[in-house]
């Protein structure tokens, strides 16, 4: 067998596994995102079964505030669909959906909060003190994913979009860029207030 045939044959063998290699990584790091928003939604999902309860607790003291009751329910509902609808492709429209939804019900969760303090009775209650402290370290566990997930959507938009692996992106069925999953609260945290002394 001549030499330079079988440095051509090395040379193509190469390329191939390194094709396969560019292939292999999208791949995983595609899971890695999925994988990130799954753990978003196992978060929210466990938020919204616990406004119900919030809700319910405050319903015995708050019963002049059913508006508002009414209004946390109906945007708990509206961003548990769109949840349901952003699990089975956690990309493009449904994020932005999902994240406007997640605006809602927060605006919501707010109001409620703000009314309450004219409840003292309901503040000082074990049930909503229990209620509000899962709520609370749910809200920190939904924003330590959501910061996970976008990790994960950063570090798979960058290889898909270097060299080389952009030529072969396409091809191998990721044509578009995953999208991040920001909520209000992301806006106001980059607009923060300047303080000075």
């Amino acid at each position: 067998m001549d030499v330079s045939l079988i440095v051509i044959l090395v040379i193509i063998a190469a390329l191939i596994f390194y094709v396969v290699g560019i292939y292999n990584r999208l791949v995983s790091l595609r899971n890695r995102y999925q994988n990130a928003f799954a753990q978003i939604e196992v978060q929210l999902k466990r938020r919204y079964d616990l406004i119900p309860n919030l809700v319910e607790t405050a319903k015995a003291y708050m019963a002049h505030e059913k508006d508002t009751l009414e209004a946390v329910i109906s945007a708990r509902n509206d961003a548990s669909a769109l949840l349901r609808a952003a699990a089975s492709d956690p990309t493009g429209a449904t994020l932005s959906k999902l994240a406007s939804a997640e605006g809602v019900l927060q605006g919501a969760m707010s109001k409620m909060n703000i009314v309450m303090e004219n409840y003292p009775d309901l503040k000082a209650s074990d049930n909503m003190m229990q209620v509000s402290e899962e709520l609370t370290t749910t809200e920190n566990r939904v924003a330590f994913s959501r910061q996970a997930f976008n990790d994960s959507v950063t570090e798979y938009n960058e290889y898909r979009q270097s060299f080389p692996p952009v030529f072969f992106a396409a091809q191998f069925g990721h044509k578009k860029d995953a999208n991040l999953l920001e909520f209000a609260d992301s806006a106001e945290i980059q607009n923060a207030p300047k303080v000075s002394f």
